[in-house]
């Protein structure tokens, strides 16, 4: 097929083609900007957990505090309301304040993924009500046709149901797109936020060894501000 024709085709699908390919190029925009803020997440979070968990396991909790403040990644808010929670006598218990800021993480790296689900569950729809508009705009075009004394054969027609399905066959190659982009970073947060558990769970331990009785012995000062 020449550029030529496949403009050709595109033209005679209508107004559905155009928004078909716009959700397309929505659907790639989405998946591009969850790339750019997945990646990397669960090597830094990684990273970050393993020095804290060194900070901690030598019972250096000042500067295990002081390493999660100063790490710009995702993942430091996790551990920030772990030691903030430490530090109180009152309030939900430990685990429960560092799982809900994981749950609250997950929540963020899942943004935008709705998109996606969204455009592969309709555009096949959005691509049909396009073959059957010009179905019927060939239907009606046989009908003046036969109004005006021509012949009405049924090549004309079928031609224009052969294009017209042109509609329906870009909706499915987008929703296939769309619906695999989806499935692919279902998958992947799947992993990473059963990688955030098991480091959230380990902090809890270990941060609970210098805290037995529910709250941390000594006073955990922020860091001072960087001087200018």
């Amino acid at each position: 097929m020449t550029f030529d024709e496949l403009l050709h085709y595109l033209r005679l699908g209508g107004f559905t083609i155009v928004v078909i390919l716009l959700a397309s190029v929505l659907a790639i925009g989405v998946a591009i900007e969850r790339v750019i803020t997945l990646w990397g997440v669960g090597g830094k979070a990684r990273e970050l957990g393993q020095l804290i968990a060194r900070h901690l396991l030598r019972g250096e909790v000042a500067a295990a505090r002081s390493a999660a403040d100063r790490s710009t990644t995702l993942s430091a808010d996790l551990f920030r309301a772990g030691f903030e929670r430490a530090t109180k006598t009152t309030g939900p218990p430990l685990d429960a304040a560092v799982d809900r800021e994981r749950i609250q993480l997950a929540l963020k790296l899942r943004r935008g993924l709705w998109i996606l689900g969204t455009i592969g569950a309709t555009a096949p729809f959005v691509g049909l009500f396009g073959t059957v508009w010009g179905i019927m705009r060939s239907f009606k075009d046989l009908g003046l046709d036969v109004e005006a004394g021509g012949t009405g054969g049924s090549v004309a027609v079928m031609a224009g149901i052969s294009e017209a399905l042109i509609a329906t066959a870009v909706g499915i190659v987008v929703a296939v797109e769309a619906v695999v982009l989806f499935n692919m970073f279902q998958a992947r947060l799947g992993r990473l936020n059963l990688e955030l558990k098991l480091i959230a769970e380990e902090f809890v331990e270990l941060l609970r060894e210098q805290a037995p009785n529910g709250k941390l012995p000594v006073t955990i000062d922020p860091p001072p501000p960087a001087a200018n």
